[in-house]
């Protein structure tokens, strides 16, 4: 009877550690704080676990495993599972994509920014540069077009960008770069005190980040509509430990994307809603650019940059006139199917 009992009592636990190592654990590394930017990162952990029934978790680090600016280097050695990062941090390691940041596309809202990013993710150049740092594309970060908060007096002209110190990435701070101002590429995290000590008159964001980092807090103005582009930020998984999922863990976290993606835009919605009621409480003056102004600036930011950053992807090995082409005609079909 004792080894009856011993020996069910080493299979019960023989099950136990059985099922343990069955479970698969990944962790995720964001940064900042729960914001509107990680929600779909936050909600793709939650369908994961429950179409799972918890044997697939996703733990979700803010700034425990990574600085922002090193995720994809955490994902191409393995460090973490899952990183959200973006583009304009290291433009040398993820070339391809940048032509989502280019100045002045034209997108809209976040549905075309979710399609345009779609299609550019799913090019064969932008897969094979991606592999190179063992990185999968999931799904993107879709954000509304980037805009200045500032101190002092407003600057509502292009002249008055001269000199201006802003805190802009990518083909963004290029875009201001073309009109007399001075980028400056700190992270986001670093934004706020880069503004409260002076190093920097202006911060570009999307209205998210500045309720987030607190810029919008050290503002005495807003730029409602100077619409100039928007930075990209992927969330991408280790393509290792995405091949050690089971089908059924693959289906579950693929087949949570767009869901994912859903929860992002209606949460996104809410706060661009509520956008102008923040502005009043802070006290935060509304700039409006002249259409002239906004042609003219259009004029010397766009085309340029376009041209300079297909000749430079192309001089590279990279599809830059392919890219650019499938992000227009991408939003034309978009425009067409609404």
């Amino acid at each position: 009877m004792n080894n009856l009992l011993n020996g069910a009592a080493v299979c019960a636990l023989t099950f136990a550690f059985a099922s343990q190592a069955a479970a698969t654990e990944w962790n995720a590394s964001v940064w900042g704080k729960r914001r509107a930017f990680t929600e779909h990162v936050e909600k793709i952990a939650e369908l994961v676990s429950e179409k799972t029934n918890g044997e697939f978790t996703i733990n979700v680090s803010y700034g425990g495993l990574s600085k922002n600016s090193d995720n994809l280097d955490g994902i191409s050695i393995g460090a973490f599972e899952m990183a959200q990062f973006c583009a304009g941090y290291h433009a040398d390691k993820n070339r391809a994509i940048t032509v989502l940041e280019l100045p002045f596309l034209g997108v809209q809202n976040l549905e075309e920014e979710v399609a345009v990013s779609r299609a550019v993710y799913a090019h064969p150049a932008v897969a094979k540069e991606m592999a190179q740092w063992n990185a999968k594309m999931l799904m993107t970060s879709p954000m509304p077009q980037y805009n200045l908060v500032g101190t002092g007096e407003p600057r509502d002209t292009l002249e008055s960008f001269d000199g201006m110190r802003v805190r802009a990435t990518g083909g963004l701070g290029k875009a201001f770069e073309t009109v007399g101002a001075v980028p400056t590429s700190v992270t986001s995290s670093e934004a706020y005190n880069a503004m409260e000590s002076g190093v920097v008159d202006t911060v570009a964001f999307a209205q998210h980040a500045h309720l987030s980092f607190g810029t919008i807090n050290k503002a005495d103005w807003w730029t409602a509509n100077l619409n100039p582009g928007t930075v990209n930020c992927p969330v991408v998984v280790n393509i290792d430990a995405y091949e050690a999922l089971s089908d059924a863990e693959k289906e579950a976290l693929d087949g949570s994307v767009d869901e994912a993606l859903d929860h992002y835009l209606a949460n996104y919605g809410e706060l661009l809603n509520r956008w102008d009621a923040v502005l009043e409480e802070k006290g935060v003056e509304k700039v409006m650019f002249t259409p002239e102004v906004l042609a003219e600036f259009k004029s010397k930011a766009a085309d340029p940059a376009r041209e300079a950053w297909i000749k430079d992807m192309e001089a590279q090995g990279i599809p830059g006139q392919e890219l650019y082409d499938l992000v227009v005609k991408t939003l034309e079909e978009k425009r067409a199917s609404n």
